[in-house]
């Protein structure tokens, strides 16, 4: 849709450029004698107070005919569009903007610019601030709902009668060909403040608006027009003099009544102005209680309602002359007063030496609306210069929220606000941080950041990519930081230095707590970002076998490896636990190597992508080609072991098993089954088969062969060796070595094809062991002979029935006896 609208939008500049470039300027007189308008005289007094926007009631009652019509004055000098350019604003109002909050935004940005050319122009001239109210760089919001106008004032540089005309006229005058050159030639959409985009915004709430401004050099001006094609400029004698700047006047359409509320102006201010230079205010309401007299029927009422208690209460009151106070009451009043909306200020702005620990605690907790009193774990602040110029503050939160990993890939959420010029852009670029790192908070503001049109969308990619760089760079260098920081992750050698000093107590376990709070978020930027990935392995942490139940990081790990060893060592399950008991984990423990417990199905995934660090490769103690020291013996075992190996490889040929061999991993067990170097672990399979959308085929196809590794020091293995040699064609050999094969599966953790034959091999085998015959089965069951069914309900009913009739009920036997008599 956005791309169909910019197309348009280049078809009809490309038309407006062929035009002929004639003058526009009409001076016209009242087209219809019901749009004359007697000009009404000028103001002598202000009301409203506070030298803020005030409305004389008088001047109201004499412009609200005007106003209904929404007319342009007859005394006015008539400037008319062509119609090509009334399309064209028809299409900047109703196409170019997708959000019509944005029009507030627009109008204090330009507001904000006219305060700062005021400003600039002041530090070389004082007198041209002028004094009192006048003096005062403010914007002011006021509201008048019965006459359903939004005012917006600043007190800025103002415009002249010239000034209204080009910068609010921009588009519609013959600098429209200039707009069109200006895109051909570069392509640039960077128009903002150039063309007076933004102030056209205002129709998206407005079918009518005047702007009445005043510059130090002319006359106070009115301009007005409805986008219908017209507008109007004439010396405003009416309105309240304005002394310098501009008020924007908005006539909001019906289905706008939401920007009448004042929640929904401050709403605005905060999001996308809240951190603009100047101050800006809304002319708000608030109750408040005050007391008034109680009038004397209104006492009498009250008198006989009080209890005697009450009275005696009212005569202790008097005063020392004997005089009884006044009575009277509280009742709530609502009163109006300047409110200040954007009172945080923009911190980034300042040098980082500057700003205090409570100050950046204080932006975090309004930036990121946390009303807690948590502080965020770590923050940075810092300036980027080069191609792209932006200063940024960046935030890691106290605590993960419950869905930051919910619809991971799916979701367009970030944390990161854009601003240009202090002046809220977006929160939606996700193109400006990675998603693992959308968990940080933060903000960028740039100047030169380039935006299109309506500032909702970036237009270099070139740009982008420049930012993102610096910003990950830094949010990774702030995360080592605070890893640096914490006395808990300090080498054993530096430990003492530190508890010597008690430095850094409060610093003690943050890292800790990051990691278990956001840990998951490290490994998924390692699977995702693969320029970065040596620099998010070093934020790694883990449990080991040496650890003690403390989180350790690769680079201890490899501080703390034996001599020799080439590889890091590493085990993937579902819990610490169940991995500690792993006949996988046997021999290298005895040897005293260190193993890495990898227990979140995310590990699985990250061990794919990262093969090595530090020129060390990543070894999985439960796959093939595990090397742990030499063995002596290696060669003579495999060669007394060949016959049982191969034996036993053939006995397993329908179980799918790629080989039987000696293995150097085990000490006690007697058997483990391992997979292929390159295909999945027993851990990965068990949680791609939890998948609800797994593919069976591709499982197959991605399973890893499965290889039996037997322990030759074990009396089972070896005692099996001896019954092979003397009778392989053995069933009961065959059995054995089959159920052996099986447990060894599940004590490996995989699961089962056919659980049911595994349990019929353990049943056999138990009766084995108890002399009891294999052909032996369960005794059936004897069924009972079906007899009549004879309820005690039924013998109650038939009871009933007997005596009902005076009938003395009999056996069945009595009365077919007693028939046979009467025959």
């Amino acid at each position: 849709m956005r791309k169909r609208t910019l197309v348009s939008v280049l078809f009809l500049f490309s038309l407006l450029f062929l035009l002929p470039d004639q003058g526009r300027k009409l001076h016209a007189n009242a087209e219809d004698s019901s749009d004359e308008v007697t000009d009404p005289p000028k103001v002598e007094e202000k009301i409203g107070g506070h030298g803020g926007l005030s409305t004389d009631s008088d001047v109201v009652h004499r412009e609200s005919e005007s106003m209904s019509k929404k007319t342009l004055r007859s005394s006015a000098e008539k400037f008319e569009f062509q119609a090509e350019v009334s399309r064209l604003m028809d299409i900047i109002i109703n196409s170019l903007y997708s959000n019509k909050d944005i029009f507030l935004r627009e109008l204090i940005s330009n507001a904000s610019d006219a305060l700062d050319k005021i400003r600039f122009l002041a530090l070389t001239d004082k007198d041209v601030l002028g004094e009192g109210d006048t003096a005062k760089l403010e914007i002011q919001i006021k509201l008048d709902k019965a006459k359903k106008i939004l005012s917006i004032r600043d007190r800025g540089i103002g415009m002249t009668k010239e000034d209204l005309i080009k910068n609010l006229g921009t588009i519609a005058k013959s600098g429209t060909s200039a707009f069109v050159e200006k895109m051909q030639s570069s392509g640039d959409l960077n128009l903002i403040g150039q063309f007076g985009v933004g102030f056209y915004s205002a129709y998206l709430v407005a079918d009518y608006i005047e702007v009445i401004s005043k510059h130090n050099d002319d006359n106070q001006y009115v301009w007005e027009s409805k986008a219908d094609g017209k507008f109007a400029v004439s010396e405003d004698t009416w309105n309240e003099p304005l002394g310098r700047g501009t008020e924007i006047r908005l006539h909001l359409r019906d289905e706008a009544g939401e920007y009448l509320e004042e929640s929904k102006l401050k709403d605005l201010v905060k999001r996308y102005s809240e951190f603009i230079n100047f101050p800006i205010s809304l002319w708000a309401s608030k109750e408040i209680e005050t007391e008034v007299p109680v009038e004397e029927d209104e006492s009498n009422d009250e008198e006989t309602e009080t209890t005697s208690t009450e009275e005696e209460k009212e005569e202790d009151a008097e005063d020392e002359d004997g005089e009884k106070k006044q009575k009277t009451k509280k009742v709530k009043e609502t009163v109006y007063e300047w409110e200040l909306l954007n009172d945080v200020k923009a911190i980034w702005l300042r040098s980082p030496k500057e700003v205090t620990e409570e100050e950046y605690t204080k932006f975090y907790h309004s930036l990121s609306k946390d009303f807690t009193d948590e502080k965020p774990m770590a923050w940075s602040h810092f300036n980027a210069e080069g191609d792209v110029e932006f200063k940024a503050v960046l935030y890691v939160p106290p605590k993960a929220p419950h869905d930051l990993y919910e619809s991971y890939y799916n979701s367009n959420k970030a944390n990161l606000k854009l601003y240009v010029r202090r002046v809220f852009i977006s929160d939606e670029f996700d193109e400006l941080l990675p998603k693992y790192l959308s968990f940080l908070k933060g903000l960028v503001d740039s100047d030169t950041l380039p935006l299109n049109v309506s500032r909702e969308m970036l237009q270099q990619h070139s740009s982008l990519k420049t930012i993102k760089k610096k910003l990950i760079r830094k949010a990774l260098d702030m995360i080592r930081k605070l890893a640096k920081e914490d006395p808990d992750e300090i080498h054993d050698d530096d430990k003492k230095d530190v508890e010597k000093s008690g430095e850094n107590d409060e610093k003690k376990g943050q890292y800790t707590k990051f990691w278990n709070e956001f840990g998951k978020s490290i490994k998924l930027g390692i699977i995702e970002d693969a320029g970065n990935r040596n620099r998010l392995a070093k934020l790694l942490r883990f449990e080991t076998t040496k650890s003690d139940g403390k989180l350790t990081s690769l680079d201890q790990y490899i501080k703390r490896m034996k001599n020799g060893q080439k590889d890091v060592f590493y085990i993937t399950g579902s819990s610490k636990e169940q991995l500690e008991k792993s006949p996988f984990l046997e021999r290298l423990i005895k040897k005293g190597y260190e193993v890495i417990f990898f227990t979140d199905p995310v590990d699985e995934y990250l061990m794919q992508y990262l093969m090595d660090y530090e020129d060390k490769k990543f070894q999985n103690v439960s796959k093939e080609g595990l090397k742990v020291g030499k063995d002596s013996k290696a060669k003579e075992l495999k060669e007394a072991f060949k016959e049982l190996t191969k034996w036993w490889k053939g006995n397993l040929a329908s179980e799918n098993v790629d080989d039987v061999k000696i293995s150097n991993r085990l000490a006690d067990t007697p058997c483990v089954v391992v997979t292929s170097k390159f295909g999945w672990s027993a851990n990965m399979e068990r949680i791609m088969q939890s998948q609800t959308l797994s593919d069976a085929n591709k499982q197959a196809y991605m399973r890893g062969k499965r290889v039996l590794e037997i322990n030759p020091r074990h009396p089972i293995i070896k005692e099996l060796k001896d019954r092979v040699a003397s009778d392989p064609e053995d069933e009961s050999v065959k059995e054995t070595a089959q159920l052996m094969y099986q447990t060894a599966l599940i004590e490996s953790g995989f699961i089962l094809n056919d659980p049911k034959d595994f349990a019929a091999r353990i049943y056999n085998s138990v009766k084995s062991s108890l002399s009891i015959s294999p052909d032996a089965v369960a005794d059936e069951e004897v069924e009972a002979a079906e007899e009549p069914e004879t309820t005690e309900a039924t013998e109650t009913k038939s009871d009933d029935l007997a005596g009902g009739l005076n009938i003395e009920a009999e056996p069945v036997e009595q009365q077919e006896e007693n028939t046979k008599d009467e025959l």
